[in-house]
C-alpha cells in the first residue's frame, strides 16, 4: 500500500472529508485530492507531520521508510537530489525484491545508501568549478 492509499485509509478511519483534513493542516482541498489520487506528494516534512498528527498516525507509516528518504533529500538538496534518491531507492528495492531480506534489514540498507549518497555529494563539492563555488559560498554565508 502506497502513500495515497494509506492517506485515504487513515482519513476515512478518522471520519474526515478531504475538505476537513485540508482545513486541519492549512492546505487546499484540491491538495488533499491530488495526494489521494497520487498525482502529487508532499514535498515538505512539516506537511507530512501535520497530516500524521491530524490522522493519529506517524509520518513513517504514511510515507514509508523509502518515502521519508526521498522527502529528506527534497528538503536537503532540492528536486534533483530527491529524484536521485528515488531512483536509488527503486534500484535497491528491485535488488532485494526476490530475496530473503526482512523489512528492518532493507530499511537499514536504504539508510546506509542514502548516507553514502550525501557523503559522496559533499566530497564532490571540491570538484565544482570555482565560479560556481563562489555563488554557493555566498548563499551559505547569507
Amino acid at each position: 500500500m502506497g502513500f495515497k492509499e494509506k492517506l485515504k485509509e487513515k482519513r476515512v478511519e478518522a471520519n474526515l472529508t478531504q475538505v476537513q483534513l485540508a482545513e486541519k493542516i492549512s492546505v487546499t482541498a484540491r491538495t488533499i485530492q491530488n495526494y489521494e489520487l497520487g498525482t502529487r506528494k508532499p514535498t515538505k516534512y512539516a506537511i507530512v507531520e501535520q497530516l500524521a498528527a491530524a490522522l493519529n498516525t506517524t509520518a513513517e507509516y504514511l510515507f514509508g521508510q523509502s518515502g521519508m528518504l526521498v522527502l529528506d533529500a527534497q528538503e536537503k538538496g532540492g528536486s534533483k537530489a530527491a529524484k536521485d534518491i528515488d531512483e536509488l531507492v527503486g534500484e535497491v528495492t528491485g535488488m532485494f525484491a526476490g530475496g530473503h531480506l526482512d523489512d528492518e534489514s532493507l530499511d537499514g540498507a536504504m539508510k546506509a545508501l542514502n548516507d553514502a549518497y550525501w557523503i559522496a555529494k559533499e566530497k564532490n563539492k571540491k570538484y565544482t568549478p570555482k565560479k560556481y563555488r563562489r555563488e554557493e559560498e555566498k548563499g551559505e554565508k547569507q
